[in-house]
C-alpha cells in the first residue's frame, strides 16, 4: 500500500508539472502572436520612398506672430520624424512638402448684451504643396484652416500661445493624414 501511495504522489506531482509546462507554453505562444494596430501609421512603401523634405514655411499673413512660422515648421517636421521611418531632409526628398502661412486673423464673435464681442476667433490658414517624386499622381496643392476661440476679456497676447499651438497641431495632423496616412 505504501508503494502505491508513493507512486501516486509522484505521478500527481509529475502531472501538475506537465500542466504547468503546458500553460507556460500556451502563454508564451499567445504572447508572441499578438496583433497590433497603429492608427498613426503611414501607408508608405519604404522600399521605394526613403526620405521627405519639409521646407521652412514663411509667414506671409497680414497679422504676424513671430514664433508662428518656426513653431509650425518644427511641429510638422516632428510629426513626420516621430510617426514614420522617413529620413528628414531640407531639400530633395522622395516626398516634398512646402508652402506658407497665408492667414492669421482675428474675428469678433458672440456679441454680448452690451454690444461688445464676448469671444474672439483666431483663424490660421496654411497653403501646402505636396509632391511625391515616387508617385506623382498623389501630388496636390491645398489650403488648411484651423481656428480657436477665446474670451474677449483676454488680450490676444494672453491667449495667443495656447491657441496657436492647438491650431498648429490640428493643421500638421491634417497634412500628415493627407500625405502619408491617407485617411
Amino acid at each position: 500500500m505504501e508503494l502505491n501511495k508513493r507512486t501516486f504522489v509522484k505521478w500527481l506531482v509529475c502531472a501538475k508539472l506537465i500542466k504547468l509546462l503546458i500553460v507556460l507554453v500556451i502563454f508564451v505562444f499567445f504572447q508572441s502572436c499578438t496583433i497590433s494596430y497603429k492608427f498613426n501609421g503611414a501607408s508608405i512603401d519604404y522600399t521605394k520612398t526613403k526620405s521627405i523634405s519639409i521646407v521652412d514655411f514663411p509667414n506671409t499673413a497680414e497679422l504676424i506672430y513671430p514664433p508662428l512660422a518656426q513653431e509650425f515648421t518644427e511641429t510638422l517636421r516632428d510629426t513626420y520624424s516621430k510617426q514614420t521611418r522617413l529620413q528628414l531632409l531640407k531639400r530633395g526628398g522622395d516626398m516634398n512638402i512646402e508652402g506658407e502661412i497665408v492667414g492669421y486673423q482675428l474675428t469678433p464673435m458672440a456679441i454680448s448684451a452690451d454690444s461688445y464681442s464676448a469671444q474672439t476667433k483666431l483663424t490660421m490658414t496654411v497653403k501646402v504643396r505636396f509632391t511625391n517624386n515616387k508617385n506623382p499622381e498623389e501630388d496636390f496643392e491645398k489650403s488648411y484652416v484651423a481656428y480657436q476661440t477665446f474670451n474677449s476679456d483676454k488680450m490676444l497676447s494672453e491667449a495667443q500661445e495656447e491657441t496657436m499651438k492647438v491650431m498648429v497641431k490640428e493643421i500638421t495632423d491634417d497634412i500628415y493624414n493627407d500625405t502619408v496616412a491617407r485617411w
